[in-house]
């Protein structure tokens, strides 16, 4: 009988594909994830039974309780409203427009926005509750 050494032999683990793995999937989860964006202004949506949720993709303009109006994060004066958001539709895929209101807005200044909205060339024009707009 021959005496044979033993030889230690390390177990090693190649973790280069695992990490390679991780990396794929934080950017395919980075380039699916949509970002809403969404202006912080403190706002008391009103309620309604008949709400259902917006889409994320839809393009928001915020009244806050002053009445003054924000399209994507700047404040903007109602005769303004019609020329930015028909820059925004020409180049936004979806043609909606979401208006975020405080609930104690006049109607006179909520329907001066929609008709500006909906002079813009927006498909559809739609007033968020506080389902709706998340």
């Amino acid at each position: 009988m021959k005496y044979r050494e033993n030889r230690d032999v390390e177990a090693t683990i190649d973790i280069g594909p695992m990490i390679d793995i991780v990396f794929i999937l934080l950017i395919f989860f980075m380039v699916t994830t949509t970002f809403v964006k969404d202006m912080k202004v403190d706002l008391e949506r009103p309620n309604a039974a008949s709400s259902s949720s917006a889409s994320s993709k839809s393009i928001r303009l915020f009244i806050d309780e002053n009445g003054d109006t924000y399209l994507d994060g700047e404040a903007v004066r109602v005769w303004l409203i019609q020329s930015k958001l028909r820059d925004l539709l020409a180049t936004s895929t979806s043609k909606t427009v979401l208006v975020v209101t405080d609930e104690g807005i006049p109607a006179g200044k909520l329907i001066e926005v929609i008709d500006q909205a909906r002079l813009s060339g927006a498909q559809s024009v739609a007033v968020a509750s506080e389902l709706e707009a998340g």
